[in-house]
């Protein structure tokens, strides 16, 4: 990846801009669209957002106050657990869609996959949810269809559906690299996005990143940004600040050397969310 107008390439061929503007914890609101209006006027053409994020009207103003065309703009989506099932996941796509104010969707994902700590039939609720999904990428209101927070377990039966995911969203960050299930997606095409690439406060404390940080010239957050690309994951920073969505951009004029990236995969756990998807109580 040499710039932010690089992409990468789905399973199904299409193209992915390979860092993407978070939108969760954006505002509601004239605010909250301005948010995304400058996030695409800092030069972000992938926006990711989720219906449990509460702010999708929001998000479709700020992508109409932008003047890019919705072409050149890649949006993504999440089912909310709430909306599992296949009935429901097309209700809740019918109203993302209509709270977007889009005709269609670029991704939409699985937010959180169903789990046996919660379900018996945890497994049939994951694949009645992805046969609604199929059937709406088969007709065109989805150009792509994946998952998000699903290890190789949850994985497991959907790779063996008619449609494949072609994308898993995870926590990736220094301090957090799920190599296991970053490995199964990459060995079976599934592209890796990563969320909270820059994790907690914590990370920007560590003295490791500091002490690279400072080496390269960068900031930790543009270390965090860099080591995920060269992980061939997708990052996905949120920030409402402007001078940090530029910065977030400029991550393509340097390349950690291979020494240091073993060191920062060395990292011990830190800064993750405590979010486990067979945990979660929601």
């Amino acid at each position: 990846m040499k710039s932010l107008n690089d992409s990468f390439k789905l399973s199904n061929g299409y193209s992915i801009p390979c860092i993407g503007f978070g939108t969760w914890k954006v505002a509601t609101g004239e605010s909250g669209a301005e948010v995304v209006r400058k996030a695409i006027e800092s030069g972000y053409r992938h926006i990711d957002g989720a219906a449990i994020y509460g702010n999708e009207k929001d998000v479709g103003a700020g992508i109409r106050a932008s003047g890019i065309a919705r072409e050149e703009l890649f949006i993504t989506s999440k089912v909310w657990n709430d909306d599992r099932g296949y009935k429901t996941t097309l209700a809740a796509f019918d109203r993302t869609l209509n709270d977007l104010g889009l005709e269609y969707l670029d991704l939409y994902l699985i937010h959180w996959p169903a789990s046996s700590s919660r379900f018996a039939d945890w497994e049939q609720i994951n694949l009645d949810t992805w046969q609604a999904m199929t059937e709406l990428y088969k007709a065109g209101r989805i150009k792509s269809i994946g998952v998000s927070n699903f290890l190789p377990h949850h994985l497991k039966a959907l790779l063996g559906a008619e449609v494949k995911p072609m994308v898993n969203q995870l926590e990736i960050h220094p301090g957090y690299l799920q190599r296991e299930t970053v490995e199964l997606c990459q060995k079976e095409g599934i592209v890796v996005e990563a969320w909270s690439p820059l994790g907690r406060e914590r990370i920007f404390n560590n003295p490791l990143l500091i002490e690279l940080a400072a080496k390269y010239g960068k900031s930790v957050a543009q270390i965090c940004l860099r080591w995920c690309l060269q992980h061939n994951t997708l990052p996905l920073p949120k920030t409402a600040t402007p001078s940090r969505m530029v910065e977030n951009t400029q991550v393509f004029d340097f390349e950690i050397s291979a020494e240091d990236m073993q060191r920062i995969d060395a990292l011990p756990v830190t800064g993750e969310s405590g979010l486990y998807p067979d945990e979660v109580t929601f």
